[in-house]
């Protein structure tokens, strides 16, 4: 746009106050959106845009090869399939001249530049309680009153300035990736220092190296780069594309990541090494940076050790292209899981660092002391320079936001205040005590964990629709709850346990600014569950917010929009749409075909050392057992692990992954029993087996591989109740001795009055009316204060020490807490493990459920403590696994 006209323009809105409905800061991706939206919603809109044309970060990012690391027909707006028609990408990764003169196609097309003041920075933000509207100052022009105040400032717009003495001082040139010269640079023939191998470092270092005499590369932590493999967009994605392009598009807004790109189900260890080898060749060969990140297996991205087998194989490649074996070690990473920091698509980064005109200082073997006036100095040496290139990145998610200017909210909240310790937020749109206030893609949101693309037009079609429905029904305030905030920020712990983020110091979190409050500020538990959950708010009258309008009318409809923990919410959802009839109307046999069906397509689990079936003589006839011993060398202490099912379903076999999981993190030996079920077997059948079944594997535990002496027991749902009732049968019975026992949900009472059977009947798997029908083929209601079916109910004097394992979301967690107190009151020494957001299945569905990692490895330090032995195994074991990562981080991560 014409130097003057952009002039004539910031001059003409001069005078005034400015009266709109809507005030957007930013015109790039998300300002333009917002200003095409609020016009079709018949909304009055001003963009208020530092620079002198639209494209926001990318019309800033101007450094050699800045380009987009999202494929750009997936990193594109879709709102209009006309305007997709119009314009056609020349690359798979376009450069950011050509993504600039896309947005500049757009707001031509769209004729949106005469709702935007360039020029303008705004200098303050303050929300006018009586009026209820923000006034907005400006650097150029009028002020700005306005209803609705909507931050389009992006993720990645507001550079982090350097950490280095003496920058002042030195006497050449000085350039940020980030605010480079829109003129361009002349670095032919000078000596060049870059510092900082991030994203805009990765992919400039190969094209300033062309250009300079000498060019010296100062890094402090090396990343993992793969290569673009630049060129036309991919046939096979452009001929899905051009298919059926709304399905794609569709796809995309409900995956995880925004690009349509399936869930991976294949975990690493069902693979063989050759398999996984192939998997990545093929990967590596896409230069897809989406599709090595999320389709390898499925536990790259939330296990250290799937994590560490992709690693290790992209460490193989970086020492294969650097000829310098010490420069290659230099440029390799280990300090962080692959993935936990944005990884970089390059285009001869490696390569680069064979050229005799390059040189790599590592900054952890030399940190810089100085830059002076004629270059840099470190601890051990000195570079004359003629260049200084700042690649050192940007205060990221909350930078922009707090930049730009101060904002005050309602009672003189100050925004920065407000996020002195990290940034609070409601779904990443809102933050409480500031109404009408909206972020797009800010922190708590997918944001730069998805294609910004489709996360800013959701964002912005949410906003918008709710800013239209507000006006249509009569409110002129829109607020979240500090309720529905705090909840959305345990949420976003939630989520971000499920990946490796929190195990790197990156931008993710906050690392790289000194002094700013860390955390995992990006939404982790993807853009489709994202959408799903903004659309839920809206379907609950508003969840979580606080609506305002004349004569005081008001709305309120406070809570948390998400209690579940994340995998969880997603295993339910997916159960919900399979729209499976329930167990109970599959009759008996029915229903055990269908769990043995549904068993079959699980992983087993990861391998341990050894698995033996067995028989052992029961009550009447005999009863199958399944042994699982560590890998580590015997004797090992004896679990005796009763399986869930009701009393009905289930065998020896149907908790392997639980039983795995638990041998890998004990280092010992679970022997599991098949009791009998009923209905052909009914009550007190599984009791006494239980009880027989305990009494034989005590009596042969040298024989089975274990250590003779006292044994364990541990059991989940109508297992715990058996491992409940034969700790009661051995005290009364005269042995066999136990240490200690592991009740996991389990079944304690016959009754079925307590809350959590009302606030859990339906909804959650376990329903209140399988456990009638459960109860009903087990027991007949005469017999069912029979503390052999009811341990509550019976004397706790004298049991053993206890773990019991409880879940919110579960019919049967009342009884299991009540159960535990029981125990305790009687002298018992208890412990309870209340696990917050998880439902009855949710630790024994070990490699879907993530968020029950915590959960089991305190059930397995409980067992170690109840065997003698210490809470944690130690490095090298069969828990530690050979990990590089401490202990507690390791565990806690696979």
């Amino acid at each position: 746009m014409p130097e003057a006209m952009v002039a004539a323009r910031a001059s003409d809105t001069s005078g005034k106050l400015q009266q709109i409905d809507v005030a957007v800061v930013g015109a790039g991706f998300a300002g333009l959106y917002l200003l095409h939206r609020l016009r079709k919603a018949g909304l009055s809109a001003v963009a208020l845009e530092e620079a002198d044309d639209v494209g926001g970060t990318w019309y800033w990012n101007r450094y050699p090869g800045a380009r987009c690391d999202i494929q750009t027909i997936d990193y594109s707006y879709t709102f209009d399939p006309e305007l997709e028609k119009a314009w056609t990408w020349s690359e798979k990764y376009a450069t950011q001249p050509e993504i600039l003169r896309y947005l500049g196609f757009v707001a031509d097309r769209y004729d949106l530049r005469r709702d935007i003041r360039f020029k303008t920075k705004v200098k303050e933000a303050t929300w006018d309680d009586a009026a209820e509207r923000w006034l907005i100052t400006t650097s150029n022009g009028p002020a700005v009153s306005c209803r609705h105040y909507i931050m389009a400032t992006g993720c990645l717009s507001s550079p982090k300035p350097p950490e280095i003495d003496g920058v002042k001082d030195f006497k050449g040139e000085v350039y940020f990736t980030g605010r480079w010269p829109h003129e361009g640079v002349n670095l032919a023939g000078k000596r060049v220092a870059v510092i900082g191998t991030g994203s805009s470092g990765i992919q400039s270092i190969p094209l300033i190296a062309e250009q300079a005499a000498q060019l010296t590369v100062f890094q402090r932590t090396p990343n993992f780069a793969l290569p673009a493999h630049n060129g036309p967009a991919p046939a096979d994605r452009l001929g899905l594309l051009q298919g059926d392009r709304a399905a794609y598009r569709e796809q995309a807004r409900l995956s995880m990541t925004g690009v349509p790109y399936p869930q991976q189900m294949a975990v690493s260890w069902q693979l063989s090494d050759a398999e996984r080898r192939a998997r990545f060749e093929d990967a590596w060969g896409k230069g897809d940076l989406v599709y090595i990140l999320t389709q390898l297996w499925a536990d790259q991205g939330v296990d250290v050790d799937g994590n560490n087998l992709l690693s290790d194989l992209i460490r193989e490649k970086i020492r294969a292209t650097v000829k310098d074996p010490e420069t290659a070690a230099a440029l390799t990473p280990h300090d962080h899981p692959f993935g936990a920091k944005r990884p970089c698509l390059d285009t001869n980064y490696y390569a680069t660092f064979n050229r005799p005109n390059v040189t790599l200082v590592n900054l952890r073997q030399e940190p810089i002391k100085a830059i002076t006036a004629t270059g840099i100095t470190t601890d051990k040496r000195s570079f004359d320079v003629d260049v200084v290139v700042f690649a050192t990145g940007f205060d990221a998610m909350t930078g922009a936001i707090r930049a730009v200017h101060p904002i005050t909210g309602r009672g003189g909240k100050s925004l920065s205040e407000v996020w002195a310790q990290g940034p609070q937020s409601y779904l990443g749109l809102t933050v409480a005590g500031f109404p009408n206030f909206f972020m797009i893609t800010g922190p708590g949101s997918p944001s730069v964990l998805s294609n910004m693309a489709v996360s800013i037009e959701q964002h912005a079609d949410w906003v918008v629709d709710r800013l239209a429905a507000l006006r249509d029904t009569g409110f002129t305030t829109m607020e979240a709850t500090d309720k529905a905030q705090a909840g959305w920020a345990q949420h976003m712990a939630d989520c971000s346990m499920l990946t490796l983020h929190r195990l790197a110091n990156t931008w993710y979190t906050g690392a790289n600014v000194p002094g700013k409050a860390q955390g995992v500020m990006p939404y982790c538990g993807g853009v489709g569950p994202y959408r799903s959950i903004c659309d839920e708010v809206v379907k609950g009258g508003m969840l979580g917010f606080k609506l305002t309008g004349p004569n005081g009318a008001a709305q309120c409809n406070d809570g948390e929009v998400v209690r579940l923990q994340p995998d969880v919410r997603l295993v339910l959802n997916l159960l919900a749409t399979l729209n499976l009839p329930p167990i109970e109307s599959m009759g008996a046999q029915g229903a055990c075909a269908f769990v043995n069906e549904f068993n079959k397509g699980r992983p087993a689990g990861r391998p341990i050392g050894k698995i033996v079936d067995g028989t052992l003589p029961g009550t009447n006839g005999p009863l199958p057992y399944r042994v699982y011993k560590p890998a580590t060398p015997g004797p090992h202490p004896v679990v005796v692990y009763f399986h869930g099912g009701g009393w009905v379903l289930g065998d020896e076999q149907s908790d392997e992954p639980f039983c795995r999981d638990m041998v890998r993190r004990t280092g010992m030996m679970f022997v599991s029993v098949g009791y009998r079920h009923a209905p052909e077997h009914r009550f007190p059948t599984a009791a006494e087996d239980g009880y027989a079944a305990l009494r034989w594997i005590a009596e042969h535990a040298v024989e089975l591989g274990g250590k003779p002496g006292p044994v364990l027991v541990a059991g989940w749902s109508a297992g715990g109740n058996i491992a409940a009732v034969t700790c009661q049968l051995a005290r009364d019975r005269g042995g066999p001795q136990i240490a200690g026992q592991l009740l996991v949900c389990p079944v304690t009472d016959c009754s079925f009055d307590r809350p959590s059977y009302n606030e859990n009947a339906t909804g959650y798997f376990l329903t209140r009316s399988l456990m009638f029908w459960f109860w009903d083929m087990y027991c007949a209601p005469s017999q069912r204060t029979d503390p052999r079916v009811s341990p509550i109910r019976g004397q706790l004097k004298g049991l053993p020490p206890a773990l019991v394992v409880t879940c919110e979301f579960d019919p049967l967690r009342d009884e299991g807490i009540a159960y535990g107190d029981a125990m305790a009151a009687a002298g018992v020494p208890v412990e309870q493990l209340k696990a917050r957001g998880h439902f009855h299945s949710s630790f024994a569905m070990v490699d879907v459920v993530i968020t029950g990692v915590p959960g089991r490895i305190q059930m397995a330090e409980a067992l170690r403590r109840f065997a003698g032995l210490p809470p944690e195994m130690r490095q090298g074991d069969e828990n530690g696994r050979g990990q590089t990562v401490p202990g507690k981080i390791a565990a806690a991560a696979s």
